[in-house]
């Protein structure tokens, strides 16, 4: 009886905030447009501090491993310098992106599910920030150490401006996403479309799409990148089987 009672409550309070599809389209418009609108604040943010994020944390890397950069084309940089604001707003909205793609979903979560999207917001925006940090820190040391001393001595290795940081960018945004596997597996688990028994009968599978995966998100990057990014991807793998794990028990 109780936990019919309880079923019929959560239909009831689902009932209540039931919503038409023009209303839904609504709600997705507005979630939209604040996404837009706290982009456009990090990318002022990060336009203020320009100079400091190429200067000191982008071109760091080149620096320490002795490449040389150079730009060839005109208002290069000014488009690099565009380019690094962007991407620094959407690293820095990346908050307020999870927050609002949550609340548009929240209506179809009971509320005892509601209450937990602030630690998933949370938690989400912690795997992002940690695979830009592993980018920054592990991967693209050991990749560009390796591009600007590997060939011949006679020849001098000087890498264009933008291809680098097209590398640069490309290299830790793709490691952002990938440390996302534990939030993606723990939610698909919730959803009922993932099982930890699945995951494990197909690891090797998993194993050959990491590997394809590695290299489709690290374009033009050095196989010692791809590699440096597989490895983690396989371990994220196990984690993630063990979050599925925990959240079927809880299921």
């Amino acid at each position: 009886m109780g936990k019919a009672l309880a079923t019929d409550t959560d239909e009831e309070e689902y009932v209540e905030k039931e919503m038409t599809f023009l209303e839904h389209l609504e709600e997705l418009r507005w979630r939209i447009i604040y996404a837009i609108i706290g982009l456009l604040l990090g990318t002022i943010i990060c336009w203020v501090f320009i100079d400091f994020l190429v200067d000191v944390i982008l071109l760091k890397p080149a620096i320490n491993s002795g490449a040389k950069l150079q730009n060839l084309r005109p208002f290069g940089q000014l488009f690099l310098y565009f380019q690094v604001a962007i991407m620094g707003g959407i690293v820095l909205s990346l908050p307020n992106i999870f927050w609002q793609f949550w609340k548009f979903i929240a209506p179809a979560l009971k509320r005892s599910e509601r209450k937990y999207i602030a630690w998933i917001v949370i938690f989400s925006s912690l795997c992002f920030l940690s695979g830009i940090v592993f980018a920054y820190y592990v991967m693209l040391p050991l990749s560009l150490k390796f591009a600007a001393e590997f060939g011949s001595e006679v020849i001098e290795n000087q890498f264009a401006i933008d291809e680098y940081m097209s590398i640069i960018i490309s290299v830790m945004l793709a490691s952002g996403f990938v440390f996302e596997l534990p939030m993606i597996s723990f939610f698909l688990t919730k959803l009922g479309i993932l099982t930890p028994v699945f995951m494990r009968k197909y690891r090797r599978h998993a194993i050959v799409i990491i590997l394809v995966l590695a290299a489709f998100l690290t374009p033009g990057a050095d196989p010692v990148s791809q590699l440096v990014l597989a490895v983690p991807l396989v371990v994220l793998y196990e984690i993630s089987i063990l979050i599925s794990k925990l959240s079927q028990k809880k299921n």
